[in-house]
């Protein structure tokens, strides 16, 4: 599930938010392999979260991990890969 980005969030939920999905990326990582969609749509949501943020060297470095994965498990043109160039191409 690719979440909406957090425009209009108060900087306390924008927090809380970051804290949830690096636990539940590291709980991907440590349970699932790296390139699996889960990990790399919890990858996809921090990108979408910093660059919100105004973060845009640490969203770039998600979405690039995000698009890298996506198109080895998925493929070129599935649409979580191209979803994924729209928001790089968001930066």
């Amino acid at each position: 599930m690719l979440w909406p980005s957090g425009h209009g969030r108060s900087k306390i939920h924008t927090q809380q938010d970051e804290s949830m999905n690096q636990r539940v990326l590291a709980g991907y990582e440590k349970a699932l392999e790296r390139d699996r969609t889960s990990t790399l749509n919890t990858v996809n949501n921090l990108g979408n979260l910093y660059r919100d943020q105004g973060r845009l060297t640490e969203a770039e470095s998600m979405f690039e991990r995000a698009l890298e994965g996506y198109k080895k498990a998925l493929g070129r043109d599935h649409t979580l890969t191209l979803t994924t160039v729209i928001n790089l191409g968001s930066l």
